[in-house]
């Protein structure tokens, strides 16, 4: 199972180096899993490449803010890494917030799990699987390995060309060395996968976990694959062994019993409180960092009352039944808060402000016309406080807001101008959805997919979420995920 390049294969990819007239630093690397390999990357590289690439994903991909889950997450992983075969290497495990189905990894210690995934996962073995195997590839130096087959090939199919010429006057021998090269790369796939399968399935039960979790992880994301094409007649994009592995795949089974045999005995069945906690609350589908555009922005939505606002970057809200206040980060001063008043009488925004609230002669007026509402703003003379009136839905919405600066003023003004009602097509950004654990009670799929507010095919969505797809039902007293 294992795939490394013994030492003769090793200096004969040098030599192919050398004749092509290429200098590299490159040489015979033993695998940390076994074996040896011809690598064009240092270890010292390998770390530094993978240190970069991280950055730059970080940077432009939105972080699953859950400190609770990440902390859990981040403890399975180190676990598995610790008794892997590159314990010293420094591992870091990242939430994606994404609802797609996906895993990965960079060279170097980085693992990456979206979001979307774990809604899909039942059980801690099932999320070790997923670590397991994104620890395998880093393990067994996959990306530098990658890297290093599609350099050779260049360069193999370079120097046979030349020597062809030189000798035949024809670049056969040149076409033909290209298209080796090309199938060495495209076999990479499918047996770096199965190696990653294997690794990750002895960590799994190094650690304590059931081996056949891996197993299970395949069948999860084979289910998600099937309702994806019977609902849109494409299936999802995972990178790994979800694209290479047949559903019942013999090679991965027999890896995984391998596996199991090396280390003899068997493990206890785990507890899942731990998962269940962790992953309690956690949202299914599209997110606020999600969206584009102005909607990117720290925005607020006020579900019992109908109403959203743009508040400036990194500002914190508290929040009552009816009242918002938001504040500024830590090294600035400024706040902003929005209260209602049911409207008793028929007046203009100008002469509540004046008559109800008792503040007149504002300075700086202006008249508010913002998503069909009315409003009025100004600066209260004594203190130089902005206030701002909008009605909406028989109600006068009545927002306060004091800066230090000319520039948070102008921002807090922009989130007065941000007042408006939530879009029809805004309700899972106002009220998101999110997994709850309970105990089945003896009600069926069908029954339990009526009170779920699962916008699309709610029955199949929930046994797609508890491994019960297409048609297993729940057993009365097991722990079960719903959606709210």
């Amino acid at each position: 199972m294992r795939i490394s390049l013994p030492l003769h294969a090793c200096s004969q990819a040098l030599g192919a180096l050398l004749l092509g007239g290429v200098v590299a630093l490159a040489g015979c690397a033993s695998n940390p899993t076994g074996g040896s390999n011809f690598v064009l990357m240092s270890e010292k590289r390998e770390l530094e490449v993978g240190k970069e690439e991280h950055e730059k994903l970080v940077k432009d991909s939105p972080l699953y803010q859950d400190a609770k889950l990440q902390a859990y997450v981040e403890k399975i992983g180190q676990k598995l890494a610790a008794i892997s075969h590159r314990p010293d290497l420094t591992f870091h495990f990242t939430i994606i917030d994404s609802p797609d189905i996906n895993a990965f990894a960079l060279p170097g210690g980085y693992v990456y799990v979206n979001r979307g995934l774990l809604d899909y996962l039942t059980s801690e073995a099932q999320l070790a699987a997923v670590l397991g195997h994104e620890i395998g590839h880093i393990t067994a130096r996959h990306a530098v390995r990658q890297q290093t087959a599609a350099r050779t090939s260049n360069v193999l199919s370079t120097a046979v060309a030349v020597a062809s010429v030189v000798t035949t006057g024809t670049s056969v021998l040149g076409e033909t060395a290209s298209l080796f090269g090309g199938a060495l790369i495209s076999g990479y796939g499918r047996d770096m996968e199965l190696e990653a399968d294997a690794l990750g399935a002895e960590y799994l039960l190094k650690a304590g976990y059931d081996p056949n979790a891996m197993v299970e992880v395949i069948g999860v994301l084979k289910n998600q694959e099937d309702f994806m094409k019977k609902n849109s007649n494409k299936g999802p994009a995972y990178h790994g062994l979800f694209a290479t592995h047949p559903r019942n795949d013999t090679r991965l089974q027999q890896a995984v019993a391998q596996s199991a045999t090396m280390q003899g005995g068997t493990v206890p069945e785990l507890d899942n409180a731990a998962f269940r906690e962790a992953t309690t609350d956690l949202l299914v589908g599209p997110s606020l960092q999600n969206m584009t555009g102005a909607e990117s922005r720290n925005r607020y939505y006020q579900k019992l009352l109908g109403y959203t606002v743009v508040l400036p970057p990194a500002w914190t809200i508290e929040e009552t039944t009816t009242t918002m206040t938001a504040s500024a980060p830590a090294g600035s001063t400024g706040t902003f808060k929005v209260e209602t008043q049911r409207l008793q009488q028929n007046l203009e925004p100008r002469l509540f402000i004046r008559d109800n609230l008792g503040i007149a002669n504002v300075q700086q007026a202006e008249e508010l016309r913002q998503f069909g509402l009315l409003g009025y703003t100004g600066l209260r003379p004594e203190t130089q406080e902005r206030i701002a009136v909008v009605y909406f839905n028989g109600r006068a919405f009545i927002m306060t807001s004091a800066a230090a600066d000319e520039a948070s003023q102008k921002a807090l003004l922009d989130s007065i101008k941000s007042f408006r009602p939530i879009a029809r097509n805004e309700g899972v950004f106002a009220d998101p959805l999110k997994i709850t654990w309970v105990q089945a009670d003896g009600r069926r799929w069908a029954d339990l997919a009526r009170n779920s507010r699962l916008p699309e095919s709610p029955e199949d969505m929930l046994r797609l979420m508890n491994g019960d797809y297409p048609t297993g039902e729940p057993k009365p007293g097991e722990w079960i995920k719903l959606v709210d």
